[in-house]
């Protein structure tokens, strides 16, 4: 039989067939992603503003302005602390539940379908259910705290019937880690769980055979395999959360004061919003160093785990 092919194009050609497949991935990294990078490096190096469009350089006049600031220094430490912090919890939680959702139960489907809508859900969107439920005076959740006599007269977390979650210092951090716990451990859940999936059945078969109770097993044996893929899907939530804006954006806008603050945002406040370009651009790359450091670390973390 001759070959097929559509026109001159030899579909049975894999390096051809491999490039027309990676080439829609290829544009949208360049133009998305590459593109504007590019020119946050060319502003940050720049004076350029709203107003004034020339890209005169500047050298590392933005970056040290920048730095000296100490709102950018604590914004900068807010940033770190959130991510750090909400990781430990997403990636408790992801676990347990890609264990869960690996066994065999009635209406498992369902249950990853509910699971699984936090990451499904448009941010934006999410982030105004959210919004409503911490309100000052009309929260949900201090609705539900009031029924059960946590809040009000004598109650036992305050004699207030509202908490202001979004306007406590403390409460407000308390509230920006625990939505982006919230929407991110899905991702991650859904990364283990087809790590485990993987696994082969028959060290799982050699382990009961070998009377290896169920604990044993996740911690002597499936926890250790899945190491490489715990580490990427921990590299794709740091990532995304240290970027990420749209919570603290909907939620605080920043507040109260600068307590919730973090990088996307104060970038995007000072570059856009303030229009002062070359700055913006300048805080935003502060992050990407930290962020690459931190990724050939974990992703050489990942590659000796898999070679052990």
């Amino acid at each position: 039989m001759g070959r097929l092919s559509l026109g001159s194009f030899p579909l049975d050609n894999r390096r051809l067939i491999g490039a027309l497949f990676l080439t829609p991935a290829l544009l949208y990294i360049v133009l998305l992603v590459g593109f504007p990078f590019i020119l946050s490096i060319a502003f940050g190096f720049s004076d350029v503003t709203v107003g004034n469009t020339d890209l005169s350089f500047v050298g590392f006049r933005n970056f040290l302005a920048v730095w000296e600031n100490d709102i950018f220094r604590q914004v900068f430490e807010t940033t770190i602390r959130f991510t750090l912090i909400s990781q430990v919890f997403i990636l408790i939680f992801a676990n347990i539940l890609a264990v869960i959702f690996t066994q065999d139960f009635t209406g498992k489907w369902f249950a990853r379908f509910i699971f699984i809508l936090p990451w499904a859900t448009p941010v934006s969107l999410a982030m105004i259910g959210w919004l409503w439920m911490l309100d000052t005076k009309y929260s949900s959740i201090d609705y539900l705290l009031l029924q059960l006599g946590l809040l009000g007269r004598g109650g036992l977390l305050s004699d207030n019937r509202n908490l202001f979650w979004l306007a406590a210092p403390d409460l407000a951090q308390i509230s920006v880690i625990f939505v982006q716990v919230w929407r991110m451990t899905p991702l991650a859940t859904v990364i283990l769980m087809a790590g485990l999936s993987s696994i082969p059945t028959d060290i799982l078969d050699q382990a009961e055979v070998d009377g290896s109770r169920f604990m044993r097993t996740l911690l002597q044996i499936k926890l250790p395999l899945i190491l490489p893929i715990m580490v990427i899907a921990l590299l794709f939530s740091m990532i995304t959360m240290f970027g990420d804006m749209t919570v603290v954006y909907v939620l605080t806008r920043g507040g109260p004061v600068d307590y919730t603050r973090v990088l996307g945002l104060y970038s995007f406040q000072v570059g856009i919003e303030g229009g002062n370009l070359a700055q913006g651009a300048a805080i935003s790359l502060f992050a990407f160093p930290l962020l690459l450091a931190m990724a050939i670390f974990m992703l050489r973390t990942a590659s000796r785990a898999e070679v052990r």
